[in-house]
């Protein structure tokens, strides 16, 4: 018996959207129109550093363009490749129409490892690859908006909005040509945290619903729950700090490309990660704790999976062996489609990636906006809201004085009561809407049609809907 084949990560993409648009009344050419790729830009171009002219390799893919601009991040990575980056753009696509932000999809890729080059060289390489997208209008504030990916960060967003300047001079929107930029850069608060605690607060919505928790054979809150995180990145970090730290789960192991800690009484989060800051690498954290093939602790026993690094880490050769009963993936395709079918004749409920993980895209569009409108959020209104505050407590002040031992405030309602809103809290809060909207519309498709049977179909269906929707009123 020949051994089943292991889709790859454009065609678990393709694989998924097939389930979806099968109990779906679209029309062949529309779906045809929402499936593919409307184009993707190859670049080649030459730096030359330490002496040498290097070439690399770089790509840009436009997946929808039923709203513009589109967007999606760029990512630094050796293994970057245009089925990849086609992949990424077009589940870009199904999260912006999920979380009802007003982008297409679009990815891009640099063929490139980044720990291979100083801070400079990364300078000249980043300047050059924008360059050449710049010039064809593959990153524009009104047509295609980048921002960080795997192997890129604030750094390399301030360098790209620098370089769009520079070839844009008269632009007053010129920094609106790319999110996650550093604050000082026109960056907006809670970015760098934002896909992370967009993962927390999916599973927050997630856990306020019984039916859902009886699924995942699942009760009471996140207090006690172990979880196991495979990737301390920027999203694998923040899940997991604020997982544990606001909410009580336990972290109980934590998976890196160089091995894994298992502890069942939970991990500090905040030293190893500090440790990995300065190390580069998990080993010799806690030798006591440590495994060397961290890549088992997916097997692991939990309550919540948190893939939060690659592509396909949940696959064929594993997916029968996965004991979480709640798996959440805050990584892009951490499992395959394979594994997707395997996952979910066992039961496991799967929070999917195109939602679990939108709180980058949802807070970069903040960032634009914020951009668009050359004004920090809460700048307007947040004294006048505290001088109405201020009113209530002058009454409650009153009340107090009055009544004296019979009634009192609590001591820091007042402190509490009487600020108002900065950016952070603004952006904080526009996310846990746009999160809980987002989840109530998936949530609505799974338990209210008798063919809906998993969080992917329903999340998919739900965005594929919203996208066939704003093309039909296009004339398409």
């Amino acid at each position: 018996m020949a051994a089943q084949k292991e889709p790859g990560f454009r065609e678990s993409v393709n694989l998924m959207f097939n389930r979806a648009v099968a109990l779906m009344d679209l029309s062949p050419g529309l779906e045809e129109k929402i499936r593919v790729c409307n184009a993707t830009y190859t670049v080649r171009f030459g730096v030359r550093l330490r002496g040498k002219l290097h070439t690399f390799t770089g790509y840009r893919s436009v997946h929808s363009e039923h709203m513009e601009p589109v967007k999606g991040g760029i990512r630094y990575a050796p293994t970057v490749n245009q089925d990849e980056v086609e992949a990424l753009a077009a589940l870009m696509t199904f999260k912006c129409a999920l979380v009802e932000t007003p982008f297409g999809g679009s990815k891009g890729g640099l063929c490139i490892d980044p720990r291979e080059y100083d801070e400079y060289e990364l300078e000249q390489i980043t300047r050059r690859f924008a360059y050449e997208l710049i010039k064809r209008d593959l990153i524009n504030p009104a047509q295609n908006v980048p921002a960080p990916d795997m192997g890129t960060g604030e750094r390399e967003m301030a360098w790209i909005a620098d370089q769009y300047a520079r070839m844009h001079t008269t632009d007053i929107n010129a920094r609106a040509c790319v999110t996650g930029k550093p604050l000082d850069s026109g960056g907006i608060h809670g970015r760098v945290e934002a896909t992370g605690r967009g993962v927390q607060y999916a599973l927050q919505e997630f856990f306020r619903h019984e039916d859902d928790k009886k699924e995942a054979g699942l009760s009471g809150d996140l207090e006690g729950k172990r979880i196991i995180v495979q990737g301390l990145g920027n999203v694998g970090y923040h899940a997991a700090k604020f997982l544990s730290e606001e909410d009580g789960a336990k972290i109980v192991g934590v998976i890196e490309r160089d091995g894994g800690i298992l502890d069942p009484e939970g991990v500090d989060i905040e030293k190893i990660h500090a440790w990995m800051q300065k190390h580069g690498t998990i080993r010799g954290y806690a030798d006591t704790h440590f495994r060397e093939d961290g890549a088992s602790l997916l097997e692991e026993e939990c309550d919540i999976l948190i893939p939060a690094a690659l592509e396909g880490v949940i696959n064929l050769s594993n997916a029968k062996r996965i004991k979480a009963p709640l798996i959440i993936e805050a990584a892009n395709g951490p499992i395959t489609a394979g594994a997707d079918e395997i996952l979910r004749h066992k039961g496991t409920v799967i929070i999917p990636d195109l939602y679990a993980n939108a709180g980058g895209v949802t807070v970069s569009y903040f960032e634009w906006v914020k951009n668009l409108s050359h004004i920090r959020f809460g700048r307007l209104q947040r004294r006048q809201e505290e001088a109405r505050h201020r009113l209530l407590i002058n009454e409650l002040e009153r009340l107090d004085r009055y009544l004296g031992d019979a009634w009192s405030m609590t001591p820091d309602f007042k402190e509490k009561y009487l600020r108002g809103a900065d950016e952070l809290e603004l952006v904080r809060s526009g996310l846990d809407d746009t999160m809980r909207e987002a989840y109530q519309a998936i949530r609505e498709v799974w338990h209210g049609r008798e063919d809906v049977h998993d969080l992917r179909m329903a999340a998919y269906i739900v965005s594929i809907d919203r996208v066939a929707r704003s093309y039909r009123s296009k004339g398409l």
